[in-house]
């Protein structure tokens, strides 16, 4: 597992997985080991995959100064991973809280970021976030399936605020194919996550959204953002305020996906996720639908 040093002294920890052009990839949680992004689906037929494992996650050191969890303080730790990789400008990839990141570094770097892609995030750095009305209208697209009956109680419950919620009873709101694969990965979300760095990195100092779309509407660099179309935090119509953010970015809603797009239909993520990093055309439907 290669490392490099930030510049607080913090070792930090990254995964290399296979070939092709390097795509670095911002993981969410907040706060979760990249573990969690697999291969993504098999993008890493067409992509080597640099994999950050956030400070005080995964094989990455805890810092000495816990304040440096917040979001805005992880910038330089992105970057410092750039010069360490000997690369002038970089493809990003980020998942979920991780688009916070990605959009803090894009605004304080632009010239170093040549493509990148958001996939399912919620605007935290911009103001924005999933509201539990967002989350229970999304669930409720699931009526169909078997286990609705009982999960959507308990996640009416989570979202009021429940002690100690039965998160295995509504986890399947966040995955379009409740599945055993989308099963694994709640079941390792504990053990992959820093709890106390969690609370820390989304602190609302972090952000100052009037001064990111300032800085955000000025930036060059392609930009996907991709939503699922049950995905419920972020919706499409939340996740399409950080397309907004940017000029020209590409949206594009992956049909029947949840939080985990790659999970839910690898072929479709990995072909859009592909064709944008490769610079291919807008499908033809998209190109209609923007």
């Amino acid at each position: 597992m290669p490392t490099f040093t930030a510049p607080d002294g913090t070792r930090l920890a990254y995964h290399v997985r296979g070939e092709g052009e390097p795509l670095v990839v911002l993981p969410g949680g907040p706060m979760r080991a990249s573990a969690y992004l697999g291969d993504l689906g098999g993008l890493t037929a067409h992509r080597r995959l640099i994999l950050l494992d956030l400070r005080g996650t995964g094989g990455s050191a805890a810092p000495a100064d816990p304040a440096t969890y917040r979001c805005d303080r992880q910038v330089d730790d992105v970057e410092a991973l750039r010069v360490h990789l000997g690369l002038e400008r970089v493809d990003m990839l980020a998942h979920s809280a991780g688009g916070s990141l990605a959009l803090l570094y894009a605004a304080r770097h632009p010239d170093r970021v040549a493509r990148l892609a958001l996939i399912t995030v919620t605007p935290w750095a911009l103001g924005g976030r999933a509201t539990a009305e967002d989350r229970l209208a999304a669930a409720r697209l699931r009526e169909d399936e078997p286990w609705f009956a009982t999960a959507f109680p308990a996640f009416e419950a989570w979202l009021a605020g429940a002690d100690d919620p039965d998160w295995a009873a509504f986890a399947g709101f966040f995955h379009g194919r409740w599945d055993d694969t989308a099963r694994a990965l709640e079941a390792a979300t504990d053990e992959q996550t820093n709890e106390e760095a969690e609370a820390r990195f989304l602190d609302p100092e972090a952000f100052d959204p009037p001064a990111l779309r300032a800085a955000l509407a000025e930036v060059t660099a392609p930009v996907l953002v991709l939503a699922g179309g049950l995905d419920g935090g972020p919706r499409p119509e939340l996740a399409r305020l950080v397309a907004d953010a940017f000029p020209g970015a590409e949206f594009a809603v992956q049909p029947g996906a949840g939080h985990y797009p790659w999970l839910d239909d690898p072929e479709w993520f990995v072909g859009r996720t592909r064709a944008f990093l490769d610079g291919a055309a807008l499908p033809s439907a998209e190109r209609a639908a923007r």
